[in-house]
């Protein structure tokens, strides 16, 4: 039986560290930023550079303006969003694998065999693991990035699950 296990995480909680370490021990595939060029390759629409540079972050207001010069081409969120569900059900459905973030808990979420996992920690301890991760950057500059991280991402779920991370 294949093992999917998908993890969200506040930004700077170690999503990404714990996934690889996970992965590795179970000996199977791990996705997180890999997936968003599988989900622009998934779409006809999308180039890589639009998906990374909107990747848990569109807002709705782009995807609604976006459609008033184009009555049937679908937002840019909708087409990133339907890429993404693709691409993360077709991996599940291939192999066993870790999956960090990009709402994959809901999408999977009717997978029995799925292991879902939520990262959180204290505000300080992820605010002293960012300052590791990149030491050129001003504490006031990783606040500001943990601050917007967690708010693009809790409304990108909120938006195409309904539920807050």
């Amino acid at each position: 039986m294949k093992k999917i296990i998908t993890i969200g995480r506040e930004f700077g909680a170690g999503g990404s560290t714990i996934g690889r370490a996970v992965a590795k021990s179970l000996g199977i595939a791990y996705y997180d930023q890999d997936l968003i060029i599988r989900t622009a390759a998934a779409s006809t629409n999308l180039t890589p550079e639009e998906v990374r540079q909107w990747d848990e972050r569109v807002p709705h207001e782009f995807g609604l303006s976006q459609s008033l010069f184009n009555f049937y081409a679908k937002p840019l969120s909708e087409q990133l969003w339907k890429a993404q569900v693709e691409a993360i059900r077709n991996m599940a459905d291939r192999e066993s694998c870790v999956i960090v973030g990009r709402n994959a808990d809901y999408i999977l979420r009717e997978f029995d065999h799925c292991l879902r996992v939520f990262l959180h920690a204290d505000p300080a301890w992820r605010l002293n693991h960012m300052l590791e991760l990149r030491p050129d950057s001003t504490l006031e500059e990783v606040q500001a990035e943990i601050e917007r991280s967690d708010k693009a991402r809790a409304g990108y779920c909120k938006r195409f699950t309904g539920q807050y991370y």
